[in-house]
């Protein structure tokens, strides 16, 4: 099983969504860890090779959750945030990109 690893405020974050969000996207982590796909993914590559974004649907709203998992021992959570248009925010992309950097800075 896959460690989770968690950059910059990405933790807090998500842990700032509603319950049920929250609940839904520890699951979707937990899949992950498990070598599964979550339910609802599709790829960044604006982010970086390999970037992944978790979407979750509740009635409070849309929530996001970006990770790499192409490491070979842990998952990197990049960014977790609401998602509020339906254009991913530049600063949200922006955020995630820069995380993303630190983890190729720590390899």
């Amino acid at each position: 099983m896959k460690q989770v690893v968690w950059l910059g405020t990405s933790r807090t974050d998500l842990a700032a969504f509603p319950k049920d969000a929250r609940r839904d996207a520890g699951y979707q982590l937990n899949k992950i860890q498990h070598g599964e796909e979550p339910n609802d993914w599709k790829p960044m590559p604006t982010i970086a090779h390999g970037a992944r974004e978790i979407r979750i649907r509740e009635a409070s709203g849309a929530f996001r959750v970006i990770y790499v998992a192409n490491f070979a021992d842990c998952i990197y959570v990049l960014h977790a945030f609401q998602k509020k248009t339906q254009k991913t925010d530049f600063q949200d992309i922006h955020l995630a990109r820069e995380r993303f950097k630190s983890i190729k800075a720590i390899s």
